[in-house]
């Protein structure tokens, strides 16, 4: 049997629901390369049903345990789910803990779950580079719900809120000035903010910031992720704008739980019935064009053309600006 032939079958069985395909798809789109390539191509055209749902939050806040509650609320709505869950990468030995199936073992065995942990291999935004590949290969798998949760980053994960139709916030009282989530850009990127550990006897003070900064911020332009949103015709909407609740939660105790999973809800039918959620397609779409037109190009510079580059730059013979343009000439006349 040929390589070709091989996956073939591989994708076919995707696309029949068969998750040891699912994972090993995963693999394949995760290497990269033509093979990668001719995966996408095939599942392309049944992707797009699945309902995407990004976890993003500071280190601590307990992002892997809310994950594994949301997981099992939606199983007990017989909704399958994946999970994508990105750990940071070592920028000394360039492994990766992948410690996030340990928090969610009590999920193995359930055929409705499936759990990928994934590397970030230091990409800055954190999710890693290949994440959008395997989205779409759990899509095509037939997931009503994906979960994506990100490293933890801080105020550089913003990639998630470019990928997800609803992007989940993780606030935790205690772990230091409230007023940090302005400058992580919080309400730029939450579509649902969460107060987690709410048994803590801060969590008030955390909940009443976030509403502060929530009514400071006014929201009065539309707003998505920092982007302005395209404008959607509203005469016959009901509620032409999105509000985020703020929910508080305690995951380890499932407190708070079923409140969150309903406004999760509440926000994809909002999405579906405002005509948003094509504008978010289509925004996510071309975020993910603006990225691998970068990526091309940039793989396709010589080590020696890079340090040439690099070296006029440092040594402000060029400003970078112009090694940019340089580059693009270079793209353009290949």
């Amino acid at each position: 049997m040929t390589a070709q032939s091989q996956l073939d079958g591989l994708i076919a069985q995707l696309l029949d629901g068969n998750r040891r395909a699912v994972a090993r798809l995963i693999s394949v789109v995760e290497r990269g390369g033509d093979s990668a390539d001719k995966v996408i191509h095939a599942i392309y055209p049944h992707t797009g049903n699945a309902h995407l749902i990004g976890i993003t939050g500071p280190p601590g806040a307990g992002k892997s345990t809310l994950v594994n509650a949301i997981a099992k609320a939606f199983r007990a709505a017989d909704l399958t789910v994946a999970i994508i869950a990105v750990d940071p990468t070592s920028p000394f030995t360039g492994g990766a803990l992948l410690g996030d199936r340990i928090r969610m073992s009590d999920l193995y065995g359930d055929k409705g779950v499936f759990i990928r942990s994934m590397a970030s291999r230091g990409q800055l935004g954190g999710l890693a580079q290949t994440t959008a590949d395997a989205v779409k290969v759990l899509d095509a798998g037939g997931f009503d719900k994906i979960l994506i949760e990100t490293v933890g980053a801080g105020q550089a994960e913003v990639d998630i809120a470019s990928t997800a139709h609803t992007t989940i916030v993780i606030e935790a009282p205690g772990m230091g000035d409230d007023i940090q989530s302005i400058k992580a850009g919080i309400l730029e990127i939450a579509d649902v903010l969460v107060v987690n550990k709410a048994d803590r006897p801060e969590a008030r003070n955390t909940v009443r910031a976030l509403r502060n900064m929530l009514q400071l911020g006014g929201r009065s332009q539309d707003l998505h992720h920092g982007r302005l949103m395209e404008t959607v015709p509203v005469d016959t909407m009901e509620n032409a704008k999105w509000e985020p609740p703020i929910v508080e939660t305690v995951a380890t105790q499932d407190t708070g739980i079923d409140q969150l999973v309903g406004e999760i809800g509440r926000h994809q039918h909002y999405l579906q019935t405002s005509g948003r959620w094509a504008v978010r397609e289509a925004q996510r779409s071309w975020r993910e064009i603006e990225r691998r037109v970068v990526a091309n190009v940039l793989g396709e510079i010589s080590a020696e053309t890079r340090q040439s580059l690099t070296d006029a730059v440092a040594s402000r013979q060029l400003t970078p600006a112009a090694a940019a343009k340089m580059v693009l000439e270079m793209e353009v006349a290949k």
